[in-house]
């Protein structure tokens, strides 16, 4: 499955991320004004446990369940900016 990724801001330099099927828009109880892009198609293994570079668990688990996978709020993303 290929993922859109996008993130926005938290505390102390960190991202929280969200992911979305390739062209999917973001479903409704999630959207927020603040989410930027960060990566499109990122491709994602079946059964594959994490997105590492994003702080997501689960993510094929996740989009099952509610449409898109986001990260844990233990597991806030890397402060590292984007290119």
């Amino acid at each position: 499955m290929r993922l859109d990724i996008y993130r926005r801001p938290e505390s102390n330099g960190h991202f929280s991320y969200l992911a979305v099927p390739e062209g999917k828009p973001i479903p409704e109880e999630a959207i927020s004004v603040d989410w930027e892009e960060a990566d499109r198609g990122v491709e994602v293994a079946d059964g594959q446990p994490s997105l590492a570079d994003f702080s997501i668990d689960e993510p094929l688990q996740q989009i099952s369940a509610k449409g898109y996978a986001i990260t844990s709020i233990k597991t806030l993303g890397d402060p590292t900016p984007m290119p």
